[in-house]
């Protein structure tokens, strides 16, 4: 084998661009993974099947770290408070952590600057459910008793300023109807209110699936572009005269500052375990579809997303201060 200067220059070259993280050897040690909600729900369930697959990749377990509260923001409040991004602590970023800066006039964090956007995931099956014993067999009818009686239709949310919540505030300010929000840390405190009678009906994501399916609740509506697979008869809100899609889809991202090489590694793992089998059949049972976009595209829907949810909290005028 003859070495020419011309190929010395060009192995030196290419070792110079590779990310000095990677001839660091990352990941040495576990790797954080801050789920922004309690355990039981089609969140976490999601994200510790995307945990177990990817730490085979890794080589490093990936560690569910459960932060429930504040509809979903302490993996954001989290990540933007880490001042290393050295890539051991990663987190779901609902679209609440991009929704509760436009919410407030002193906000924690700034989504374009605080955080390093790893992978783009999945999104959720969203609907409402009542009690199977529950007096309303249609949404059409719910919302007819809602309107009849204000104030009195309680429905619990997984907190305020998520998807649930303005989706349903968007619905009632349509029909006129006046709603008893009540926001709950997850879906499975949200389904323990509606069995007791706390509240009348629950808006989530299909951590109800479970009780629909053994008959304890009974769905309304979907809130997708097309009709469940697993709930066929159910129509959704386009259907029912609302011109609303809703499915609050979602991502993996760390502090700001990571390094590429630290985010490639973590990208290449994570869309790997995106698509094992193992992970895609959870997401069926969630009825979650994929939804994959690299580091660069998750960064720039997110500036989207932005762009739109400001437009709406302005016009229902949401805030938390």
């Amino acid at each position: 084998m003859t070495i020419t200067r011309r190929s010395l220059i060009a192995a030196s070259s290419a070792m110079l661009a590779a990310p000095a993280i990677a001839q660091a050897g990352f990941p040495s040690r576990p790797i954080r993974l801050i789920v922004p909600w309690p355990p039981g729900g089609s969140t976490d369930g999601q994200l510790r099947a995307l945990a177990e697959v990817a730490t085979r990749h890794l080589g490093q377990q990936v560690v569910i770290e459960n932060r429930g509260g504040a509809s979903g923001t302490l993996g954001a409040q989290m990540m933007a408070a880490e001042a290393r991004g050295d890539g051991y602590m990663v987190g779901q970023l609902p679209i609440t952590a991009f929704r509760f800066p436009m919410m407030t006039s002193r906000p924690t964090w700034d989504p374009m600057r605080d955080f390093t956007y790893i992978i783009h995931l999945t999104g959720y099956l969203f609907g409402v459910v009542v009690k199977a014993d529950s007096p309303w067999q249609t949404w059409q009818q719910f919302l007819d008793y809602a309107k009849a009686n204000p104030g009195k239709v309680a429905y619990g949310s997984p907190g305020v300023g998520s998807t649930l919540h303005i989706t349903m505030e968007r619905i009632a300010a349509e029909r006129g109807i006046e709603f008893l929000h009540v926001p709950f840390r997850g879906g499975s405190d949200n389904a323990a209110s509606l069995l007791s009678g706390g509240t009348q009906a629950m808006a989530d994501s299909t951590s109800w699936g479970p009780l629909v399916d053994g008959g304890q609740f009974r769905l309304l509506v979907t809130w997708g572009a097309e009709r469940a697979k697993r709930y066929p008869n159910v129509p959704t809100l386009r259907e029912s005269g609302f011109d609303i899609v809703s499915a609050s889809p979602y991502g993996l991202a760390g502090p700001k500052g990571m390094d590429p090489g630290v985010v490639r590694v973590l990208h290449d793992a994570f869309k790997a375990a995106l698509n094992d089998p193992a992970h895609l059949a959870v997401l069926e049972r969630f009825d979650m579809p994929v939804i994959y976009m690299n580091s660069d595209d998750y960064r720039a829907s997110v500036q989207r997303i932005i762009v739109e949810e400001g437009a709406v909290i302005r016009r229902l005028n949401l805030t938390i201060n």
